[in-house]
């Protein structure tokens, strides 16, 4: 732990997108510089041209590795006399090698030790010392699993279904869901196998299957002084393909007691693994109002705007702050919870055909307003949607005084927001917005695929607002009428064109 407060004159931004926009912000307004980095597929990205020094990385070759190039990011920070780096989420934000890199070169890691996300990466280890330090868990193995014949003995113990997780993984990956003994040994392989491609390691370790629960995480902050603060919670559990879609804070489902219970819980969690800065526990609550450790993301999470908005707190400045040394400029008496936030996340994706990605130019972008909303985006229009990339193009929040207003309030900016050139989901959020389901908050993680997945392709639009519709579909129209003429004329970009688009002459 460092015991002098430092200075930050320069921050690099390890990111793309709308979070490296959305910490550029932050740093600004705290009167430090900024770095960013882009590759040569991202030449011409909003971020970019939001920082203060902007520098490639990579070549025309390469648009994907250069973000994951621990020695080239280190090699921009240096040579820029950058002070500190902020990893944003993705990418690196969880390798606690590069954490190691970027502190032995000299420079400030924005986030929490490379020991902390080190033990919080590994399922099993996470498991053993959340057990250890009482912290509730899911019925299961704190181990990985040496053999089939040791996978069926714990199977039958804690009674089927199971779930098999990579001990190393996440978002999904290296997961398989067994209900019978007889799928248990395929299902073990399949795992591993899918284990080692995503995350570089096999290990798998089983857990109980928890019917029909919910998603609730804790968002948490902790100084380098040992001073620990939670900002309530968040209800993440609208997915897909156990990738969350909309998020809600606080959660509706749980009362002040059980609210009490589950911010104590993430704390301990926190306080088990020496955290420090920001970081989210993230748990399983079911139907018996009884919470399971799930895991701790040791980094910013994508839906923290959310948090922002019903406490007031900047996340990304406190983060800075607790970096350069100082004591947490909060207490945990000084948080009052106010109001409620919800977040839909834009994507350009095809809903119809299995939320494809949609690939293309934005030819039309026409931002909603109004009273609590917020947009934190990382297109303009002409920006690219490119293959390489996450197809998230932003992320909508809206505010209200409680939650039938928020709703409203987001169902009006949905209902204002335009994007024309790619297929985006907007509509999408309507049908779950109106959905009864939702809003009597009796849904659970399975929400999607019980409800919406069954549906017929379109059928769902029935439902949906009508004049979006209309104006979506006029819109197209015009985008379609105009491709032949945009094909014939170069693309190029201008170095006094401070949003960054591609410009047409």
């Amino acid at each position: 732990m460092q015991s002098e407060i430092i200075k930050f004159n320069k921050i690099l931004v390890a990111n793309r997108g709308e979070i490296a926009i959305r910490i550029l912000r932050a740093i600004s307004e705290l009167n430090i510089k900024t770095v960013a980095i882009y590759t040569y597929e991202d030449r011409y990205s909003l971020h970019r041209y939001k920082a203060d020094e902007a520098y490639m990385v990579g070549n025309e070759e390469e648009p994907l590795s250069p973000y994951l190039d621990i020695e080239a990011v280190i090699s921009v920070a240096k040579r820029k006399n950058v002070d500190a780096i902020h990893p944003g989420y993705g990418f690196l934000s969880e390798n606690s090698n590069f954490i190691k890199k970027v502190t032995e070169a000299g420079l400030k890691f924005i986030g929490p030790s490379y020991q902390s996300v080190e033990l919080m990466g590994n399922k099993t280890s996470a498991r053993a010392l959340m057990r250890k330090n009482n912290v509730p868990i899911v019925p299961g193995t704190t181990e990985s699993i040496r053999s089939f014949e040791e996978a069926k003995k714990i199977a039958l113990e804690i009674g089927l279904p199971i779930m098999i997780k990579a001990s190393a993984g996440g978002g999904g990956k290296g997961m398989r869901k067994i209900t019978k003994i007889e799928e248990l040994e395929q299902g073990i392989e399949r795992a591993k196998n899918e284990a080692e491609k995503s995350f570089g390691n096999s290990s798998v370790y089983i857990e109980k299957f928890i019917e029909n629960p919910k998603h609730i995480e804790v968002q948490i902050l902790g100084d380098e002084h040992g001073n620990y603060i939670h900002l309530f919670e968040r209800e993440c559990s609208i997915q897909r393909r156990h990738q969350k879609v909309v998020e809600e804070a606080p959660s509706s489902s749980i009362n002040d007691e059980l609210r009490t219970k589950v911010t104590n819980i993430a704390l301990n969690a926190a306080k088990a693994c020496n955290y420090y800065n920001a970081g989210t526990i993230e748990l399983l609550y079911d139907q018996n109002e009884s919470f399971y450790f799930l895991e701790m993301n040791t980094r910013l999470q994508v839906e923290h705007p959310i948090t922002e908005m019903i406490t007031g707190v900047d996340i990304v400045k406190e983060q800075i702050k607790i970096a350069s040394g100082e004591t947490l400029s909060i207490k945990q008496n000084d948080i009052k919870l106010n109001g409620c936030a919800i977040e839909c996340r834009i994507y350009a994706e095809d809903v119809d055909n299995n939320f494809a990605p949609s690939i293309g130019n934005i030819m039309h972008h026409r931002l909603p307003s109004g009273p609590g909303i917020r947009i934190d985006r990382g297109i303009d229009i002409l920006s690219e949607v490119s293959i390489y990339y996450d197809p998230m193009l932003s992320k909508l929040i809206a505010w209200g005084r409680n939650r039938e207003e928020a709703i409203a309030r987001m169902k009006q900016a949905l209902s204002a927001y335009q994007i024309a050139g790619v297929k985006t989901n907007i509509n999408f959020f309507y049908w779950i917005l109106d959905h009864p389901i939702f809003l009597d908050s009796t849904f659970d993680n399975n929400f999607l695929e019980n409800y919406f997945l069954p549906l017929v392709p379109n059928k769902w639009r029935e439902n949906v607002n009508k004049e979006y519709i209309k104006v979506s579909a006029i819109l197209g129209a015009f985008i379609k009428s105009q491709e032949k003429s945009l094909k014939t004329k170069k693309l190029c970009s201008s170095k006094n064109n401070n949003w960054g688009m591609q410009i047409y002459e």
